[in-house]
Parts: C-alpha cells; structure tokens; sequence
C-alpha cells in the first residue's frame, strides 16, 4: 500500500510539472521511481513511458478545449517520432545501467541549460515557407522519438522551443501539440519497452492515478501562474538530479574467492 501512495504521488508531482510546461513528466518520474521506489533504470524509463501516454492525452484534452492544440503540426511530428522511439528504446537494451545513467545524467545537464536560456533564445520564424515548416517538424519529431524512447520522456522541452521559435506558435498552443504529440509517440516507446520486459506493472496504476490528476491541475494552472517561477523550480531539481546520475558509475568486479599460490 505505501508502494501505492508513492507512486501516486510521484505521478502527481509528474503530472503537475508537465501540465503546466507541457511536458510528459519522464524527468521527474525517472529520478523519483529510481531514488524513491528503487526502481532499476532501464524499468524506470519504460515505466515512465506509459504513464506520459496518460500525460499526452489528458494534457492535450485540457489545452484543446483552450483552443490551445495545432493538429497539423502533431500530425507532422508524430509521423516520424512513432517510428524512432522504438528504435530509442531498443537502443537502452544494450547499454549497462551505469551508462544509462550517465547518459541519463547528461540529458538533465542539456534540460536545465535549455530551459535556462529558453527566454534569451532568438525566434527565426520561417514565415511563408511551408516546406521549411515540414521538413523542421517531422526532423524535429524524429530527434524527439528517440530521445522519448531511449529516457523514458515525452519530449516537449525540444519540440516546444522549436514550435515557439521556428513555427511562431504561442507558448500555450506549443504546449498543448506537445502534449498530443506525447500519446502516439508514448505509445510505440512503451510498448517496445514492454517486450523487453522494461516495465514495472505493480506501479503504473498509482503513477497513472497520480498523473491524470496532476496533468490536469497543471494544464488548468499553466494559463495563470508566472513561466519565469516554474521555470526555475523546474531548473532547480533537474540539475540537482543529474549530478547523481553523472557520477555513476560501472559496478566494481568481486574479487576471486581463491588466493593464487596459496601454500598447501
């Protein structure tokens, strides 16, 4: 039962951030499964990956309902990210649980900087060039899937900044694509995930309780409280977060039981 609530409030806590900066919450759940429940990484990422699949589809109701959603771009950036987040979670297959780690580590370093210089970043709107449009999405949407995949994420902190600034979308309706993004795409990772035996079953109702709850307060709270506050609170954690994870490393190998040259 204690298991139960845990992972109910990880999911809470998950679903909230990624509601209100529309995100799947993989940041948040990763860390939290693994320090709090004792989770192995490679099923932390899997694990996360189904309940970004709840995050995706209630966040993307709630920001639809705002008129806040662009299903030509979702459509777009999910047709090639469906296919690569399956090629990012088979990738975790053959990585040891340090390197995941490590490079799980060095994921959060490139967040925090991202959502650090997210305000100062310049916008080059492609305008008119609809092709540019395309062509920027459905790479975008490739690089994202296998990110998505490989750390257990959904992937709306690099498809956001780039919808906001290449497109000129608005925040909200950034957020909310990014959300719908997330069901698809949450679906191909998990399921992969899945048949490498990547998930832990006795969790997911609890993250799942916890993150429709959490993503549509967050959704609901993201129209009226402050970016720059989010935003640093957000920083904040990752980057305590990833410095754990940096310093993995590979487990020490057990010495022999025998002693070479022992006298008889």
């Amino acid at each position: 039962m204690i298991r139960f609530f845990a992972s109910v409030a990880i999911g809470l806590v998950a679903g909230m951030m990624g509601g209100l900066v529309g995100v799947g919450g993989g940041v948040f759940m990763v860390p939290l499964m693994t320090e709090l429940l004792k989770v192995r990484q490679h099923q932390a990422h899997g694990t996360s990956l189904v309940a970004i699949v709840f995050t995706g589809a209630i966040g993307a109701v709630a920001y639809g309902l705002q008129k806040s959603v662009d299903i030509v771009a979702a459509i777009l950036l999910a047709a090639t990210a469906i296919l690569t987040a399956r090629w990012g979670a088979k990738w975790t297959a053959v990585l040891p649980e340090w390197k995941l780690k490590r490079y799980f580590g060095a994921f959060l370093i490139f967040v925090a900087s991202l959502m650090l210089l997210k305000p100062y970043l310049p916008a080059f709107h492609l305008g008119p060039f609809l092709w540019g449009k395309v062509i920027s999405l459905l790479v975008t949407g490739a690089f994202t899937g296998f990110l998505s995949g490989m750390m257990g994420v959904g992937g709306g902190l690099i498809m956001v900044p780039v919808m906001v600034l290449l497109l000129g979308l608005n925040q909200h309706t950034a957020q909310g694509t990014s959300l719908l993004v997330m069901f698809p795409t949450g679906i191909a990772g998990a399921w992969t995930h899945w048949k490498l035996g990547h998930i832990v079953l006795d969790i997911v109702p609890g993250l799942i309780v916890g993150v429709l709850i959490g993503t549509s307060l967050g959704a609901e709270l993201a129209h009226s409280l402050p970016e720059n506050q989010l935003r640093l609170v957000f920083v904040a954690f990752i980057a305590a977060m990833s410095i754990r994870y940096l310093t993995s490393r590979p487990p020490e190998k057990n010495p022999s039981k025998f002693e070479h040259g022992a006298s008889t």
